[in-house]
């Protein structure tokens, strides 16, 4: 079964709100195997609907749509289906009584326009609303399946799961599962990786590797089909040994995580606290690790040190060190880590030093950056860094490759 999914509303097309619905969907019709080749957004205009479901219609054998199903004139969407397919609305009594319900319960006066939210194609089964007014839809012919849901994700989310997708379920010819799993990799570009698994990548059929980067990382979603769910997730075992064979030591989680996230986990896991020195990333560490729920277990505070001064009289760094290397230096991120987690009395300190931009400093160019680790028992380890980019961008980048050497140093 081959589904595509048209998203109606024009504020969709404004950029007034952003389309989840597809991909919610999208997500759940992998879980039973439906293919979903298509994604169409169109405005609050019957011809071009018309347009976009005859397109769908040659493409796709289950269509989904979302939206227009409310009480107001730009809400065309059951209306414009039905003209397209010669069918008749009709009222459905349980959504109508239910919709009357809801004004008696409000003490609202419920007006005539109300009543077109229970108005259903013929022939259709009806999919109750059990969080607005507007019932969902499914109608069958000899060779489509279309089906009708309301807009909103708080009434569309919860319609789908619990009455749409049962039915779905049910045809003959949803017989596989689609599983997939998303491999998270850092400090290496998307051509490097994908030069590295090229072979496995030429050779994908069942699963599929696609690669994705996205804000300095570098994803690889695996997609496995079969009847059964272990075997597909079988599948995807096979393949992500082949390629942390040879890519491994850049990867560091699997789907929704992030590197803060990870890093969290670890500190947690082991029971160990960390203090930072922030000059270049002005506090953007501390702040997006203490946003993860807990971090006051793993997190004993920190100091932004913009300034030397601040370097010297807070966090100890030695006047002379300052003088002879300057604060963008080794020697200057190798003290800031060692006093921070001494001044905190953390288990780790971690320190940012360098040249964010837009100018050089002490004649260090722009995305010169100093990071440092001190963790107890262990000798202090700074990394340098040449970014190119924004002056944000290298500050981002200051921050996502503190958090993966602090994992990896926390894994070894």
């Amino acid at each position: 079964m081959n589904a595509e999914i048209i998203a109606v509303g024009s504020e969709l097309l404004l950029g007034q709100i952003v389309n989840t619905n597809a991909r919610f969907i999208s997500k759940q019709l992998a879980s039973i195997g439906t293919n979903v080749f298509y994604h169409t957004v169109v405005g609050d205009n019957p011809t071009r609907l018309q347009q976009a479901i005859a397109v769908a219609e040659g493409r796709s054998n289950l269509i989904i749509f979302t939206g227009g199903l409310g009480p107001t004139k730009d809400d065309l969407t059951k209306e414009t289906i039905a003209k397209h397919l010669g069918k008749e609305l009709e009222f459905d009594q349980a959504a109508l009584d239910s919709i009357s319900q809801y004004f008696i319960r409000t003490n609202r006066v419920m007006t005539e326009n109300n009543k077109k939210q229970a108005l259903v194609l013929a022939d259709s089964t009806v999919l109750p609303n059990d969080n607005g007014m507007a019932p969902g839809m499914l109608l069958t012919t000899n060779t489509h399946r279309y089906m009708l849901l309301p807009g909103p994700p708080k009434e569309m989310e919860p319609m789908f799961l619990h009455y749409a997708l049962p039915l779905l379920q049910k045809e003959p010819d949803v017989s596989e599962t689609i599983v997939s799993r998303v491999l998270r990799f850092f400090g290496i570009g998307e051509a490097a990786l994908e030069t590295k698994i090229e072979d496995l990548i030429d050779a994908q059929s069942n699963p599929t590797i696609a690669p994705l980067a996205s804000d300095g990382e570098v994803t690889l979603r695996l997609t496995a089909k079969h009847q059964q769910t272990d075997v597909a997730n079988e599948l995807i075992n096979e393949t992500e040994e082949k390629i942390r064979t040879r890519v491994g030591e850049f990867f560091y989680g699997y789907n929704e995580t992030s590197l803060m996230n990870e890093l969290f986990t670890l500190l947690q896991k082991n029971d160990l606290t960390i203090a930072c020195a922030e000059s270049l990333t002005g506090g953007m560490f501390q702040q997006e690790l203490t946003a993860i729920p807990g971090s006051s277990a793993v997190v004993k505070g920190g100091v932004v040190c913009y300034t030397n001064d601040v370097k010297e009289k807070v966090l100890g760094v030695k006047k002379e060190t300052l003088e002879k290397y300057g604060a963008v230096s080794e020697e200057c991120a190798r003290e800031l880590a060692e006093n921070v987690a001494s001044l905190l009395n953390a288990d780790i300190g971690i320190s940012f030093t360098g040249v964010a931009g837009p100018g050089a400093v002490e004649e260090k160019p722009v995305g010169t950056v100093y990071i440092g680790i001190s963790k107890k028992g262990s000798p202090v380890k700074v990394e340098k860094f040449l970014f190119a980019g924004t002056r944000e961008g290298n500050r981002v980048r200051s921050v996502k490759y503190g958090c993966f050497s602090l994992i990896n140093s926390l894994k070894d």
